[in-house]
């Protein structure tokens, strides 16, 4: 089985031990190192299968809940209501919505969720300098249909227009 990083940093915290409280304790020998800080390989016994390389300081095994063992356990979703979003909440939404590059230019402008709904038309098309394409397409079908949403669940009334 393939290792996965855990997280929305990945590779970041490369070369370093698992998380503090995790509740697992990893030691790796710097001989185990190449001197390009390439992987470490896990121990073999005369039975055991070929080694299998490892970043450096990650583990070999997922635990129990099927996350690699020093990351947290149960990483919170990105919550459902967009209002309630990190930066890293919004990048990962306009990745997965397939404008990867884009999403790097709300991180660059620390547009978190609160500042997502603030958004208007021209803020997404002149204020985050990204091509005119992408940028209507991001607010008309992403932004726009976010602000709807919230802002309905807001007013149920219709009061707001």
């Amino acid at each position: 089985k393939e290792w996965t990083p855990c997280g929305p940093h990945q590779g970041q915290d490369e070369g370093r031990g698992p998380a503090p409280g995790s509740g697992t304790r990893q030691v790796f020998s710097m001989a185990a190192m190449n001197k390009e800080g390439g992987s470490a390989s896990a121990a073999t016994g005369p039975d055991s299968p070929s080694p299998v390389p490892l970043p450096p300081g990650k583990p070999a095994l997922p635990g129990a809940d099927g996350t690699p063992f020093g990351c947290p356990s149960g990483r919170k979703e990105k919550p459902a209501d967009p209002v309630e979003w990190t930066v890293m909440d919004v990048v990962e939404y306009f990745t997965e919505a397939g404008f990867p590059e884009q999403a790097t230019a709300f991180q660059e402008q620390e547009i978190d969720g609160k500042s997502l709904l603030l958004m208007q038309r021209t803020d997404v098309l002149t204020g985050l300098s990204i091509r005119l394409g992408p940028a209507l397409k991001i607010y008309e079908h992403h932004i726009k249909v976010l602000q709807q949403g919230h802002f309905e669940d807001d007013d149920p009334d219709g009061l707001l227009g």
